[in-house]
């Protein structure tokens, strides 16, 4: 398997596991999308999951409710904190991808060109936290999904873990009820002293308990982790208590993702304080293996996002030693020097 720039490992315990080189791959610009083709109501920069790419995006918010994380970018465009949609725009862009998906160019094009056909299964709500808004705006806006798009299987989004803890067992029962499933939460990490000096606004504990209550009503869900958010110097302490948050809880997906800092962050300032220290990339790394080693339920573990120089995706614990055997030659064969130069590269996540 092809790996690292110039490096192959031959490695048996890598089989199943997916590995790619962010630092040799070129990303090429694909095809105009909805959003350059249409009217839809889109704000700012549209942030989705990896695993959401076949999903409908609609707009159901702007901006985060939070908005003080330290380490956060992602809405600085924005010259609001935080705005959700009007419901007659979600319904105009609903009809909009309804006619699109029923044009009969686009689906010309499928049959003349081999293409799969386009389907809308699943709805992805863009936006920080759309799960943050009442749960009965949310039932209304699954209901005009249920109207547009009759064949939507589930309906999903971002969501903090204070949006879940807002909500009544009832009021999580009745969106389950409404077709929502498979939220993203990022948790970052289930490190106290981490999240208390990140201002992420809940505790470890909490993301176990209102996890709980995701689990008791079927609502199911993927965790976001970042990786260097302890700290220098603390990275293992960080992963273990991760670990011990994430296997008391069942998401069907751990997606880490690497701390990139900004000058526009408070983070930043943090440093320039002297107040914080960022870890090392093969710190980093080194992180990450702890993590997966210490995971001990049935999980995807994955590695997607631009913040990844090499992205990894394997099932856990059935391709452990694969995953930690590719973290491992990340550490050896590509290194400090060449890691780091990637990070400070990467201009915008």
């Amino acid at each position: 398997m092809a790996y690292g720039v110039g490096s192959e490992i031959d490695d048996e315990r890598l089989e199943g596991v997916s590995v790619k080189d962010l630092m040799s791959t070129t990303i090429f610009p694909i095809a105009p999308s909805m959003r350059e083709r249409s009217a839809m109501h889109y704000t700012g920069t549209i942030w989705r999951p990896p695993y959401e790419a076949d999903s409908l995006i609609i707009e159901a918010t702007a901006g985060c409710t939070h908005h003080r994380c330290k380490f956060c970018t992602l809405y600085e465009d924005l010259p609001f904190k935080f705005r959700p949609s009007p419901l007659e725009d979600i319904e105009a862009d609903l009809l909009e991808a309804q006619t699109w998906y029923h044009d009969p160019l686009r689906k010309a094009e499928e049959h003349l060109f081999e293409l799969p056909g386009a389907r809308a299964s699943r709805i992805f709500l863009a936006g920080a936290n759309p799960f943050g808004l009442k749960a009965l705006h949310l039932r209304k806006i699954a209901s005009l999904v249920r109207t547009y798009f009759p064949q939507c299987k589930s309906i999903g989004c971002f969501s903090r873990v204070t949006d879940v803890a807002a909500k009544t067992d009832e009021e999580l029962a009745e969106l389950a009820a409404a077709g929502f499933d498979g939220l993203t939460i990022g948790i970052e990490t289930g490190d106290e002293e981490a999240l208390a000096f990140m201002d992420k606004g809940y505790g470890a504990e909490e993301i176990v308990e209102q996890c709980a209550r995701l689990d008791a009503v079927g609502i199911s869900y993927a965790f976001f982790y970042l990786v260097g958010i302890s700290g220098a110097g603390r990275g293992l302490v960080g992963a273990r208590a991760t670990a011990d948050v994430c296997n008391r809880t069942s998401p069907w997906l751990i997606g880490a993702n690497m701390l990139t800092i900004y000058r526009s962050s408070a983070l930043y300032r943090e440093i320039e304080a002297g107040r914080w220290r960022e870890a090392a990339e093969v710190e980093k790394y080194e992180e990450v293996k702890e993590l997966v080693a210490q995971l001990d339920i049935p999980v995807e573990f994955a590695m997607l996002g631009a913040s990844n120089p090499v992205m990894l995706h394997g099932r856990l614990p059935e391709q452990r030693e694969g995953l930690l055997a590719a973290l491992g030659a990340v550490i050896s064969d590509i290194g400090e020097e060449r890691l780091r130069r990637y990070r400070v590269n990467l201009r915008h996540l």
